[in-house]
């Protein structure tokens, strides 16, 4: 279904996914989350149905991602975690009511009850963010290598060398432009 806007960049990590709904920060920027039911459409994508969401929620919410991107980037260049965000991040995270549930493939899920609203999809988030920011989880947090990305993503490869916050948007654009660097300084080569 398309809708007219950009499609979601969805990953494995929620809060780092969550920071990924504004992308291209140093460069074209992308909002992928303009409008509140465009946050619903997001929040029920990872498993955080909410039934509506108002322009005050969408601006906490945006002030949370703010806030994740500022301490996960911190954190992933060993710098001090900035004082704001971490109130920020920690205010939504005790705000929020949610349950962690295991499901019957042994993950971890979480729970919203049925007057949840989007302030506990947030205190999700928040948590989620505390748990990778704080080395709770294994991985490491890195920053993508394109120079108008530099998302923050958590990476779990093995070696810890992964460069990009996803291979099919800023990996494939930066192999493709070296690729084509290449071939403008040697036109007579073929691969």
């Amino acid at each position: 279904m398309r809708t007219g806007f950009p499609d979601f960049r969805l990953g494995s990590v929620l809060a780092t996914s969550f920071t990924g709904t504004l992308s291209e920060r140093h460069g074209d920027t992308v909002e992928r989350i303009p409008v509140p039911q465009r946050l619903v459409d997001w929040l029920a994508v990872n498993g955080l149905d909410v039934d509506s969401c108002t322009t005050a929620q969408l601006d906490l919410a945006r002030e949370l991602r703010e806030a994740i991107h500022a301490a996960a980037t911190a954190a992933a260049t060993q710098d001090a975690l900035p004082a704001s965000a971490v109130q920020v991040i920690n205010d939504r995270s005790a705000q929020g009511r949610a349950a962690a549930i295991l499901t019957p493939e042994g993950e971890r899920r979480w729970r919203l009850g049925s007057a949840s609203g989007v302030e506990d999809a947030l205190g999700v988030i928040a948590a989620d963010a505390i748990s990778v920011i704080s080395g709770e989880r294994d991985g490491k947090l890195a920053l993508c290598a394109s120079p108008t990305c530099r998302a923050a993503f958590f990476d779990t490869s093995r070696s810890r060398t992964r460069r990009w916050c996803d291979m099919n948007t800023c990996g494939n654009r930066e192999k493709k432009a070296r690729f084509n660097a290449n071939q403008r300084k040697n036109p007579g080569s073929a691969e």
